[in-house]
């Protein structure tokens, strides 16, 4: 499924997501974590194989809220709730922190705060289906 505009313009706001994955107990697990876009892909990454990389590694279902910071017409704070499934890359997370960190911080700030960072990891989520409150939704609420 695409990312319509809407998703993208959040996204590319610098909005915080929350991510959720499933432990292997079937509980949530439930973290927040920047994000950005590869095409029709919202990637983070992470840079050691913290316990979402190691959910998603044994089921790749996932969800992300994003909360915006408009309200719809009813007075409501528009959020999105995307779910689908994601898969893991080896390698690539400073990378894609520095250039999330350029949303985050602001451009000139060095992210990861270290020399020689962990090749790390970057999480891939492709997405099924939406749902939420705003104009994603195709609802007025």
């Amino acid at each position: 499924m695409k990312i319509p505009p809407e998703i993208r313009s959040l996204i590319e706001s610098g909005i915080t997501a929350n991510y959720v994955t499933i432990n292997s107990d079937g509980s949530p697990q439930m973290t927040c974590v920047w994000v950005g876009l590869d095409g029709d892909e919202i990637v983070s990454g992470h840079l050691v194989k913290n316990l979402k990389v190691k959910n998603i590694l044994r089921d790749p279902r996932v969800a992300i809220c994003l909360q915006a910071k408009t309200k719809s017409a009813y007075g409501l704070t528009e959020y999105a709730v995307l779910y689908g499934e994601a898969y893991i890359q080896e390698g690539g997370a400073p990378e894609l922190l520095q250039r999330l960190a350029n949303v985050y911080f602001g451009p000139g700030v060095k992210y990861p705060p270290m020399d020689n960072p962990p090749k790390g990891f970057v999480t891939h989520f492709r997405l099924h289906r939406i749902a939420g409150v705003g104009p994603w939704t195709g609802r007025p609420m």
